[in-house]
Order: C-alpha cells, then sequence, then structure tokens
C-alpha cells in the first residue's frame, strides 16, 4: 500500500513524520459507465480548450482560481502552491484534544491510516497513541490535503493513529425546511413498544455486512451476458402501504423479530397479548384452586362436627341403658 501523503504531527513540542495511508476502498463500490442508449457506445468527457474548442492531453491541464464572479481565471503552478505560508502544508499542528462523541458525525469525512515515516518516529507515535487511549481523547487540528486546507481529527484505533478528515462547520447545512411544523406527539408507552423493539433486534451479523445490492447486480449482468433468466433466492416479501396502527405494529416487529431468532414469544417482556392472557389463566387456575381447598376444608369440619354430634348420642343413649 502506498501512501497517499507524507507530513508531520506536532504535538507540543513533539514532532512526529507519518505517512498517510487511504484506509477505504472506493473501487469495490458499485460504479456505472454512462453509455449512448442508441448503440451502446460509450460515453466520455473529453478535456476541451473553451478558448480554441479542441481536445487537450493531461499534460497541458494546470490549475486555476476564480477571484469573483466574473470569468478571469488566475493560473497557478506547484511553485505558487508550494510557496503558501501555512504551516499546515507540512505538518498537522494539534490545537485541542475533545472528547470523541463531541464531534458531530455530519463533519465526518475520508479517513487515513497513518504510519510512521521514521526509525526515530516510532516512540511518540506511541506515546500519543497510550496518551489519548489512557486520557479517552481525540486530537484536533489542521492540514493542507490535495491543495486545500481541511480540519483533521486524530484517533488511536486497534494500536495505530488513525485521521479522519472533518469539514468545516460552515460546510454543514441548516435544518431549516427539514423538521414538520408541527410536531408529532408519542405516548410513554408506545416510546417503551419501541425501545423494546430496540431491543429485540440483537447484534449484526456477517450477511447484514455483506453488499447484497453488488452481488444481484453481478446476477443481472451475468444473466445478460448469458442470454437468461436472473436467479435470485427467494426472500420475505416487506408489507406496503401506511401502518396506521403504531402500537401494533410495534408489537407485531417485537414478535416477528423474536420469530426469526427461534425464542419464545412469550419469554420476552413485550409478548403483548400473549404474556397478559397467560397471566391471567395463571390467576385463574390460583382462584380456582383456592376455592376447592377451602370448600374442602368446610366439607371436613362439616364432616367431623356430624360424627361428634353421633358419638354424644351414642354415648347419651348407652348411659340412660345402664342406669
Amino acid at each position: 500500500m502506498r501512501p497517499t501523503a507524507k507530513f508531520s504531527i506536532s504535538f507540543g513540542l513533539v514532532t512526529i513524520p507519518v505517512a498517510a495511508y487511504n484506509a477505504t476502498d472506493t473501487s469495490a463500490s458499485v460504479s456505472f459507465v454512462r453509455i449512448h442508449t442508441a448503440d451502446g457506445g460509450r460515453v466520455r468527457n473529453q478535456p476541451v480548450c473553451s478558448l480554441e474548442g479542441v481536445e487537450i492531453t493531461q499534460d497541458e491541464i494546470g490549475r486555476g482560481y476564480k477571484p469573483g464572479d466574473g470569468d478571469t481565471v488566475v493560473p497557478l503552478s506547484d511553485e505558487d502552491l508550494d510557496a503558501l505560508p501555512l504551516p499546515t502544508a507540512k505538518t498537522l499542528t494539534i490545537l485541542a484534544f475533545v472528547a470523541g462523541g463531541d464531534i458531530d458525525p455530519l463533519q465526518m469525512g475520508k479517513g487515513y491510516y497513518l504510519g510512521i515515516d521514521s526509525p526515530a518516529a516510532a516512540k511518540p507515535y506511541v506515546l500519543l497513541r497510550e496518551a489519548m487511549e489512557r486520557h479517552q481523547r481525540v486530537g484536533l487540528g489542521k492540514i493542507a490535503l490535495h491543495g486545500r486546507e481541511t480540519l483533521a481529527m486524530i484517533r488511536p484505533m486497534e494500536g495505530a493513529l488513525v485521521m479522519q478528515v472533518l469539514l468545516w462547520p460552515h460546510q454543514i447545512r441548516s435544518m431549516d425546511g427539514v423538521l414538520p411544523e408541527r410536531q408529532a406527539e408519542v405516548a410513554r408507552n408506545e416510546v417503551s413498544a419501541a425501545e423494546a423493539l430496540m431491543d429485540s433486534f440483537g447484534e449484526l451479523s456477517e450477511d447484514d455486512l455483506h453488499d447484497h445490492y453488488r452481488e444481484s447486480l453481478e446476477e443481472i449482468v451475468a444473466a445478460k451476458l448469458a442470454h437468461r433468466e436472473p436467479e435470485f433466492p427467494a426472500g420475505e416479501e416487506q408489507p406496503a402501504g401506511e401502518v396506521m396502527d403504531l402500537m401494533s405494529a410495534l408489537q407485531d416487529s417485537v414478535r416477528a423479530a423474536k420469530r426469526s431468532r427461534g425464542e419464545d414469544e412469550e419469554a420476552g417482556p413485550a409478548s403483548g397479548r400473549t404474556a397478559k392472557k397467560s397471566a391471567a389463566k395463571k390467576s385463574t387456575a390460583k382462584k380456582s384452586t383456592a376455592t376447592e381447598t377451602a370448600a374442602t376444608k368446610t366439607a371436613a369440619k362439616k364432616s367431623a362436627a356430624k360424627k361428634q354430634t353421633a358419638a354424644k348420642k351414642t354415648a347419651s343413649r348407652g348411659g340412660r341403658k345402664a342406669g
């Protein structure tokens, strides 16, 4: 793996030369090419000079900057950019250490693995990594990458340092017009049912992290090349239409999640009506048993009382005969 950039991390008076490597592989994602629908020919973007109207080569393409809204473009060479008086051009200076949860996920961009760029960088590299791990903080700084300055976050991960490019705060759009004008109100039992549904989801599996879209797309392509119909595994049909009874939908979702994992629906706290019916049956059975037991005791007492009365009468008759 080749580094995409080399610079130094400035940690107070400590300098750490590092090399940045792409942490993500965008080539593995699904991508399409543009074609001419009439004959299937590729549609390409050809670099054409707007003044001469002729196609130019890559060696003839340079950088330019528009200072305003007009048509004026100022050419800039590599020497001009290297002469910028910015310390961030070759150094990432850490400005602050903050908790990782303080970073808005909307700001997070591309990630890079950071490796040492010289043997002397090994010790300060490990020092910064372990200090952030023990302090549970991430470093924030600025660095110039690919011709522009950007915010960056450095954090420890599995024994290495990782740099995450961050968007500037002004690049995050406001949410005006996104939220509904009238907020919906939900009941407490609906929130509890939603929490029960969240608990029933369980952990992610390897199949959940599989790119099924790309696999299905490749099957369609293979089928077209072989002049056959695509073959897909049978899957569960997703219910369509608007859900009107929110509470019933939540409870049904919990039961479906439990069934998919082979769990007993009556075992969980969110089994709803099933659990209530079971509890009612148990309560009725207890009452019935208690009633039968009381009736048995009453009958036994009456029988014992009758026997005692009969015994007294017999003893009394025997006494009179003996006299």
